[in-house]
């Protein structure tokens, strides 16, 4: 009898971790159960606690969902499961306000530009550079969580937006200050930058297929 109650009590565990890690993975029991090539009244059973997959299935599982078999089969506390939407759109706001963030020290410096040099009756014609900054900036900043967050393309158009506006930042802030002759041979940097950022994309693309 108690061997009984044991097996019962590991399968209920066993079947809210699946059911845990499922939601957290955004798979429906077909998605799952097709890439187990079983049914998804396998699945819906073993998350009821009805039956207990065997070890082969386990395995399969933690490499799936990128576990132990031991965190499928030991007793978790309780979180909340945030869905994959839900996580996708709380990630785009944080990066848009991020985005915001750079803007906003932008127009402060264009403000602050504004009032020195209004107080010295003078204004300086180059204050909107500000803005300008505030692209690679921005570019940065997609980079940085497209890399964490893993948005392949997002990051993909983020660093080459970064290589050619900071470029441009330095093109425009020299052809101010004066300095024009031959300047625009600074964009032929960004050629090879370009193309070494890319064969890094695809190389990484096909690193992360064979792992």
């Amino acid at each position: 009898m108690l061997h009984m109650e044991e097996q019962d009590t590991l399968a209920t565990v066993i079947g809210k971790n699946l059911t845990r890690l499922r939601k957290m993975s955004g798979m429906t029991q077909l998605e799952l159960a097709e890439k187990l090539n079983y049914s998804d009244k396998s699945v819906s059973k073993w998350e009821q606690g009805n039956g207990i997959p065997d070890v082969r299935i386990l395995v399969q599982l933690a490499d799936l969902f990128n576990v132990s078999v031991d965190d499928l089969v030991r007793e978790h506390k309780e979180k909340p499961v945030v869905p994959k939407r839900e996580r996708r759109i709380r990630r785009v706001i944080v990066c848009v306000l991020s985005v915001l963030l750079c803007w906003l020290v932008a127009v402060a410096c264009y403000v602050l530009i504004g009032v020195v040099w209004s107080a010295q009756g003078e204004w300086r014609p180059d204050a909107w550079l500000a803005y300008l900054y505030a692209v690679p900036a921005s570019a940065i900043v997609i980079t940085v969580f497209s890399t964490i967050w893993r948005w392949k393309w997002v990051r993909v158009v983020a660093v080459s937006t970064l290589i050619w506006t900071t470029l441009a930042c330095i093109y425009l802030t020299l052809f101010i200050c004066g300095i024009v002759e031959n300047m625009w041979l600074i964009f032929l940097v960004g050629v090879p930058l370009q193309v070494m950022a890319l064969i890094y994309f695809v190389w990484r693309k096909k690193a992360r297929a064979q792992e």
